[in-house]
């Protein structure tokens, strides 16, 4: 006679549930994820890189002074201080970077950023300079607009204030290359206006609304 035990189909219904309510968990927490936003953009090292800016502006048009490599090296010295800025937040609010929203906004700013970089290399190398700040001014701002989708309110909105500048310079002879105050260009007003100006001033309301 056989002593095999069969096992009820109630012997497997612990087994089954605990399983599914895993899989709604895990549901659940992909769906939070998916919804949430990116809140550790740094509001401090936007005020930080609108003073290099700034600074940068005043030099990069200085008798004897490289007016593209000063440019080049606020940007390195912004996206550092960006970077170094945006990873204390995000640990602050113990925020992934690398996952979830912060992964999204960080792919959905890098292209524009990458074409833009990509366009100064060929423009410089034509001698397209009068279309520089414009280029700039245009791709970030749609990184801003693209990353800001997954990020606070006000981020996409900076974005389309520095694309309005863009904009603005389009309706301007040779794109704002021309001189209006001895060696500034409109082009180098517009850049400090919107690199530095627009960055202090949102960087002042993301660190007042959204904690620095």
């Amino acid at each position: 006679m056989s002593t095999e035990r069969k096992e009820s189909p109630d012997a497997c219904a612990p087994i089954q549930l605990h399983a599914r309510a895993m899989d709604n968990l895990a549901f659940i927490r992909e769906a939070m994820t998916r919804s949430s936003s990116f809140t550790s953009v740094p509001g401090r090292g936007l005020i930080g890189m609108g003073l290099l800016a700034l600074a940068g502006s005043y030099w990069a048009t200085r008798p004897g002074a490289s007016w593209l490599g000063t440019w080049l090296a606020v940007a390195g010295g912004s996206v550092t201080a960006g970077a170094v800025t945006m990873t204390l937040k995000a640990r602050r609010n113990r925020e992934s970077l690398w996952m979830g929203p912060g992964r999204r906004f960080a792919l959905s700013l890098a292209p524009p950023i990458l074409a833009g970089a990509l366009l100064t290399v060929v423009f410089a190398h034509e001698g397209l300079w009068r279309l520089l700040p414009f280029t700039w001014l245009l791709l970030y701002g749609a990184g801003c607009v693209t990353g800001g989708a997954f990020s606070v309110r006000v981020v996409p909105l900076m974005g389309m204030c520095f694309m309005a500048l863009a904009g603005s310079l389009t309706a301007l002879p040779e794109y704002g290359a021309f001189e209006v105050l001895g060696p500034v260009t409109a082009g180098d007003l517009f850049l400090a206006a919107g690199f530095g100006g627009l960055h202090i001033v949102f960087g002042v309301i993301i660190a007042l609304r959204h904690g620095g």
